[in-house]
């Protein structure tokens, strides 16, 4: 999707007169850096100075800034009007707070850019509409849900497709079905697409998954507005004239709102305010390697089976397959932060790392010890259970913590407890669940332990 994007847009600067210089990834000079090409081109063209839009990722910030201060360049660094936060603004709101948190910054967020509010207060007398969405599809699951738009390969993708299969082709995924927004009319056509069809579902059903149904009520946009084919506010205001006309009710468009200007905006704060340091987070002491059937999906767990196989199919899950699937997996069995972050890193079309490293880093594996989320994400195989279907066709049983059936994901849980007990003491939210964990006997604890050394080998 990257490269698509980048040669449609290359094109459309040479058509419209601008000069481009543009290198393709098999290039017999490539050095495949964007800091050896930076090299190369200050080399080529003898520039002034040079000018760039701040990066999604402080590696390549610092490699690219590293580039003009060895040739004697001047470089100028533009916030990237692309986000409504300037990352000094940011810095200023977060300084001398002991914690952050995302409802308050929402909320000042909709303040400042006068986004569902009548005068000083929201829209509907509420800021968020949590209470009304989260619902689960139930046994008969969901009903029709009209695909998002998709936008077949033209020749420009096509040579990309095959670019990828001879030069990454050991990588993991699949090109074949590709059919994501590639250009700006295309991203436009998507949102559109969305607004109509979905946005009206989207609050209630954001959390529910379902085997077989990768987007169901989502929007699919995240990647194309990561890459700038959309503006977030065009996208905030699409979302806010379909409350406004009665097209999608308000707890849908705030929900989907609040994922926008709240929380890809936070993120974003948080990464830019605290790296380095931040990628390097351990809070709790998670040693474990990732499993090795992260990378292939073989696995007898069928929600992982499912989230799995269909990254690898589309480059996509969402936020609920990545944060109470795979993410709570990592975070229960306690492997090491920067490996999972690596592999999201890797995974998914829409992964840049100024927003997947905080989400995973602080909102999944609670690794910067609360700087982000105010608890750990961790939960049972019932909660799984509860939000899809994957339970029904699985062999575990989510109700159980030990023996030969019980779901690996209630084994962990109480494992992940028994391990972090002394150092959650002091997270506020957990009280009630090691409240729990307190209930239980030493018999218990040792079987536990012991399933969970078994699931650990498995």
């Amino acid at each position: 999707m990257f490269l698509a994007a980048m040669r449609h847009f290359a094109g459309e600067l040479a058509k419209r007169g601008f000069p481009c210089d543009y290198q393709w990834l098999d290039d017999a000079a490539n050095t495949q850096t964007l800091a050896g090409e930076l090299r190369r081109a200050v080399t080529r063209h003898q520039p002034e100075a040079l000018v760039m839009v701040q990066a999604g990722d402080w590696r390549v910030q610092q490699a690219l800034e590293t580039v003009a201060r060895e040739a004697g360049i001047r470089m100028e660094i533009r916030d990237d009007r692309h986000f409504y936060c300037p990352v000094d603004w940011f810095r200023e709101y977060s300084a001398g707070r002991k914690q952050l948190r995302l409802e308050f910054f929402y909320r000042e967020m909709r303040r400042m850019h006068d986004v569902l509010m009548e005068g000083a207060q929201p829209v509907g007398g509420q800021w968020n509409f949590d209470s009304d969405n989260r619902e689960s599809f139930g046994k008969k699951g969901p009903a029709f849900v009209a695909p998002p738009v998709a936008f077949p390969p033209d020749k420009v993708t096509v040579e990309v497709m095959e670019l990828v299969r001879r030069c990454l082709g050991t990588n993991p995924g699949e090109t074949a079905r590709f059919d994501f927004p590639v250009t700006r009319p295309q991203a436009e056509l998507a949102l559109e697409d969305f607004i109509e069809r979905r946005l009206p579902e989207f609050g209630k059903y954001q959390d529910a998954m379902w085997t077989a149904e990768p987007y169901l009520y989502h929007s699919r946009l995240s990647a194309a507005m990561n890459l700038k084919l959309l503006s977030p506010r065009r996208v905030v205001a699409a979302a806010v004239e379909a409350y406004r006309t009665g097209k999608a009710p308000l707890p849908a468009v705030e929900g989907f709102i609040r994922q926008i200007l709240g929380w890809r905006e936070y993120v974003r704060g948080i990464y830019w305010t605290q790296m380095p340091a931040y990628a390097q987070s351990n809070a709790l002491n998670a040693q474990t390697p990732l499993p090795g059937f992260f990378w292939t999906g073989d696995t007898p767990m069928n929600c992982l089976q499912q989230t799995i196989t269909q990254t690898f199919r589309y480059g996509y899950a969402h936020h609920i397959q990545r944060l109470m699937v795979t993410g709570l997996y990592a975070l229960l069995l306690g492997v090491r932060p920067r490996e999972i972050h690596e592999w999201y890193l890797a995974v998914y079309v829409d992964a840049v790392e100024w927003v997947e490293l905080p989400n995973v880093l602080g909102m999944s594996q609670f690794a910067d010890g609360g700087r982000m989320a105010s608890k750990p994400y961790a939960a049972t195989g019932k909660y799984i259970q509860r939000m899809s279907n994957y339970c029904a066709g699985c062999r575990f049983d989510p109700a159980a913590s030990t023996g030969d059936r019980a779901c690996p994901f209630t084994t962990l849980y109480w494992e992940f407890l028994l391990r972090n007990e002394e150092q959650l003491r002091s997270v506020p939210r957990m009280e009630l669940q090691l409240r729990n964990l307190e209930r239980l006997t030493e018999s218990q604890r040792m079987a536990i332990v012991a399933r969970a050394a078994q699931v650990r080998s498995m």
